[in-house]
């Protein structure tokens, strides 16, 4: 036990600490940069079995900040090299890739028999289909994000909140690491915090970070902290959908003018002109566009007018 000495003499971890991480299952949802030091973090802490999601293929771009690749890996899917990393750092460890996207239809799916799941996805529509999963099945989900040089993990699901009773609207933008920009050290450090969140719900420590927030500003190095283990959960939710939950008898709507359909039965309609187009009252109306921000908000306004049954698609989790 060589490998874990140092761990194991912690007062709260312990020969049976150990055996709690050898005989869990965590699902990791990203490969990138939050992705790579949960992913260095778990495996060296011995979780026995790791479920690596990722379908992206690794590009230049990312090597800044995701220093599990190197150049040579520049067009290999990033779950394959990610599990080959972390059973070359420890052969205790079995990793398994999945190249497909997660989305509402698949979560379950791969869920099955996980311990926990840890977000490092960093797309809020995946996000909250995960927290929706993870509720429902009380697994519990360890999510962060992170942009820029600021960023926050959180402990949700399980015995805590879901992520909706947190945040109960998306953000007012669709920014990106590609479009807004973000520092290695910035994103390495909240996946690290979440690999300390996820050890110690999977330790089953006391006390849990389930139902508390780190939130982080690397750029004026401040931390913050705060519990919501007592939030409510929203009377209402837009759930999201994969592209196998619609039925012939929803109304699809495809927001976006410059993309193919994300449904083939999809009516195209801009958002600005949505409260002029005759839609179906009794029907489902299903909104698409790719990040799920312009379908949240185009079915806020849709709500707003007396429209209550609706439901979201994101081109990103449409799986």
């Amino acid at each position: 036990m060589n490998r874990y000495n140092r761990q194991m003499i912690l007062p709260d971890f312990g020969a049976n600490g150990q055996q709690k991480l050898q005989s869990s299952r965590a699902l990791i949802i990203g490969a990138g940069g939050l992705g790579c030091p949960v992913i260095q973090y778990l495996a060296g802490a011995g979780v026995g079995h790791i479920l690596i999601a990722d379908p992206d293929r690794i590009e230049e771009t990312n090597l800044h900040r995701q220093p599990i690749y190197k150049t040579d890996d520049v067009g290999k899917f990033k779950a394959v090299v990610a599990c080959e990393l972390a059973t070359a750092l420890n052969p205790d460890v079995t990793a398994e890739p999945v190249t497909q996207q997660i989305g509402a239809g698949n979560a379950s799916e791969f869920m099955i028999g996980a311990d926990i799941v840890v977000d490092c996805a960093d797309n809020f529509a995946v996000s909250y289909i995960l927290s929706e999963e993870c509720f429902r099945q009380k697994i519990p989900l360890i999510s962060a994000s992170a942009l820029d040089q600021n960023g926050y993990v959180g402990g949700f699901c399980g015995a805590a909140p879901s992520l909706r009773a947190v945040f109960p609207d998306l953000p007012q933008s669709s920014a990106t690491c590609a479009t807004a920009g973000v520092m290695g050290p910035a994103v390495g450090t909240i996946g690290a915090l979440q690999a300390q969140f996820a050890l110690r719900v999977l330790l089953g420590a006391d006390p849990s970070p389930l139902g508390k927030m780190v939130t982080a500003n690397l750029a004026d190095m401040t931390f913050g902290s705060f519990d919501f283990i007592t939030s409510e959960e929203p009377e209402t939710a837009l759930p999201f959908l994969s592209l196998g939950m619609v039925t012939p008898d929803d109304h699809v709507i495809e927001l976006r003018a410059d993309a193919d359909l994300l449904h083939p039965n999809a009516q195209r309609c801009a958002i600005d002109d949505l409260l002029s187009t005759p839609l179906p009252t009794d029907k489902r109306i299903i909104l698409c566009c790719r990040t799920g921000l312009r379908s949240w908000r185009a079915a806020e306004k849709l709500a707003e007018n007396g429209y209550d049954n609706l439901a979201l698609m994101a081109a990103t989790a449409c799986q």
